[in-house]
């Protein structure tokens, strides 16, 4: 059985044939894209755009005290520490940020306690493996601080 005749033309049936496959196509890219988590970095994300300004100014208030500063990860322990400089302890107080860009939902924040030398450590125990940026936010003498590191959790291997 032959589909077309000698005198019928094929493009009719090839314009409708790829119409059909075109609108299949698109109705099932809808579906597929309208399934997709769409998550915002963070909830008050558009608020954080406006104030800006004011975040770039603790990064540059913080860039002479960070040589004095770090954060550092223990593996083997599951502890970030957070050290800062012992100088502007007095009145200090602040806030250690756990930022999973990957899934909001994941996010923590410890309150800043330092020891007397100015060290905190943070258990990471209960945190997913993976990329996080650790943000420490201090204030202390009335002005604002600020740095981040970004730290890759690991479990150490089982033996």
């Amino acid at each position: 059985m032959k589909l077309f005749s000698k005198n019928q033309n094929p493009w009719p049936v090839g314009l409708v044939v790829f119409f059909i496959v075109f609108t299949a196509y698109i109705i099932g890219f809808v579906i597929f894209a309208s399934r997709q988590k769409m998550d915002l970095v963070r909830q008050d994300y558009y608020d954080q755009e406006i104030r800006f300004q004011q975040q770039i100014d603790r990064v540059q208030r913080s860039a002479p005290v960070l040589a004095d500063a770090s954060i550092d990860y223990d593996r083997a322990g599951d502890l970030v520490t957070v050290s800062l400089p012992s100088a502007s302890q007095n009145g200090m107080s602040g806030m250690v940020s756990f930022y999973r860009p990957s899934d909001a939902g994941l996010d923590s924040n410890v309150k800043l306690g330092l020891d007397a030398a100015g060290r905190q450590s943070v258990s990471v125990r209960s945190l997913q493996a993976g990329l996080w940026k650790v943000r420490v936010q201090w204030e202390a003498a009335g002005r604002e601080y600020y740095f981040e590191k970004p730290i890759v959790i690991g479990r150490p291997a089982s033996s």
